[in-house]
């Protein structure tokens, strides 16, 4: 029998559904399986499906935890499950099902959910948009000709279509939360070394990475990395634990915050004024909720710190590259990935150690500088992207034009990056549609292991500006 009252719920709520006996694991899986069948054609949201892995995790006895029974899908990026093809969205991968689970996916399935498949990811998460050539392009729910945003895009788009409430997702410069723009949804790029890495890694992209969600609701977010939370054994480093379960801040009073509105990239790319306009409108809402705010903006060497950014970013997928080699059996040539990631690599082999080290203690006096900022500001606002949601083809990470290609990408992270470089949360909230129906996101960041201060600035914003029920007209 169809739920068809399944988009009406969040994750917890479809949760409570289940611990009440109202409907089954089984049914939610059925659910969402069918709202593949169904919008996939269009979408191109998920690559693999595994029902039967998923059906027999549900025969097996699923824990029992805050999420069980809610169907969940893994970004195709980084994240082992047993069992489950892992391609990271290149063509130079063996797809092979790995035989254990990320630390993660332990937490995931430790929480109940039902794991049934990956959803599309750009190649090795190198680009801010999902159109890769292994896979081909996600389509954004709201427009099937603009992207539904990248690296996550996959995750994004199958949310906003009501395949699942929630999914998995990484961000390594704007990842969650350029995606959470495009499809009008709640993205939180959570703090650096705040959810484990392992037990593969230590970090990602020498802490730039880390993995969480995009969701509709703010408390699935913060629901989410509860149960996401802490470190595994071996974790190199791990962020302050919170005075208390982050879902107990949706909700609770901020107080009134001293907000800084930035309009001014971090890395001196240029911001569109619609885009600002969007932040603008942003601060006005936080001002009728009796916050204060004003411009300003933390103190950025501006050409250091990008410099130092793609330097890590380069080393890392040479690395990866060669990594990826040694799986298969042989090196990696021009010809098996997209020219994006070939020029990446190429440069990261040419990058000295000393360089390399210097890349990292840039960053690390950026996170310092900010840390500075933040004793005289709560809060960080910025629009999510400088730019509006593009048209699929406009970022080509094959295009032969790479230069062309390379600006239009800095452009995309001009305000996400910068939080991934000094390593403090931040979350992308859907306050605005454009006059075409495309959503538009504006960004808020927060201290160091803040976390706590931005669900409860977000769960302030969605009860004034509730946008959960808002759906494409043909999805939801």
């Amino acid at each position: 029998m169809a739920f068809t009252e399944y988009g009406d719920y969040d994750a917890l709520g479809l949760a409570e559904l289940v611990r009440a006996g109202q409907v089954s694991a089984e049914e939610l899986l059925e659910e969402a399986l069918a709202r593949i069948e169904a919008t996939n054609p269009r979408l191109n949201a998920v690559t693999v499906q595994a029902a039967a892995l998923a059906r027999q995790a549900i025969a097996a006895g699923l824990p029992e935890g805050p999420f069980t029974g809610v169907p969940m899908l893994l970004k195709d990026l980084g994240q082992c499950c047993t069992g489950l093809p892992l391609t990271n969205g290149s063509r130079f991968s063996s797809a092979q099902p790995p035989g254990y689970d990320g630390n993660l996916t332990k937490r995931y399935k430790r929480a109940g959910f039902v794991i049934h498949g990956r959803t599309a990811a750009s190649e090795f998460g190198l680009t801010t948009t999902t159109e890769s050539r292994r896979h081909g392009a996600t389509r954004n729910p709201w427009d099937p000709e603009h992207s539904a945003g990248g690296s996550s895009g996959g995750a994004a788009a199958a949310v906003v279509a009501g395949v699942i409430p929630a999914a998995h997702a990484t961000d390594g410069g704007g990842s969650i939360r350029i995606p959470a723009s495009c499809c009008g949804l709640f993205g939180l790029k959570p703090t650096r070394g705040r959810i484990s890495s392992g037990p593969d890694a230590g970090e990602g992209w020498n802490g730039l990475a880390i993995g969480h969600a995009v969701t509709r609701s703010v408390r699935d977010s913060a629901g989410l990395l509860d149960i996401a939370s802490g470190p595994a054994p071996g974790d190199p480093y791990w962020a302050e634990p919170p005075a208390r379960p982050f879902l107990e801040e949706v909700g609770a009073d901020p107080g009134r915050l001293r907000v800084a509105l930035c309009l001014e990239t971090f890395n001196g790319t240029p911001c569109e004024p619609a885009c600002a306009a969007t932040a603008r409108a942003a601060a006005k809402l936080c001002e009728s909720l009796g916050h204060h705010v004003e411009e300003a903006g933390p103190e950025v060497d501006r050409p250091v710190v990008q410099d130092a950014t793609l330097t890590i970013i380069s080393v890392q997928t040479a690395l990866l590259l060669d990594l990826q080699g040694r799986e298969l059996g042989r090196a990696c040539t021009a010809g098996d990935v997209e020219r994006a990631t070939w020029r990446w690599a190429e440069a990261g082999r040419e990058i000295s150690g000393v360089r390399f080290q210097a890349a990292i203690d840039t960053l690390h006096g950026a996170g310092r500088r900010l840390g500075r900022f933040f004793e005289h500001h709560d809060i960080l606002l910025t629009p999510t992207q400088p730019m509006p949601t593009p048209r699929l083809g406009w970022l080509d990470p094959d295009s032969e034009d790479q230069e062309t290609y390379t600006e239009r990408v800095l452009q995309s992270i001009g305000f996400t990056a910068f939080f991934n470089v000094t390593g403090v949360p931040a979350m992308s909230v859907p306050l605005h549609w454009t006059g075409s129906g495309l959503p538009q996101g504006a960004q808020f960041a927060a201290a160091y292991a803040n976390e706590a201060l931005l669900f409860r600035l977000a769960a302030q914003l969605e009860a004034a500006h509730p946008w959960a029920q808002r759906r494409p007209p043909d999805f939801g």
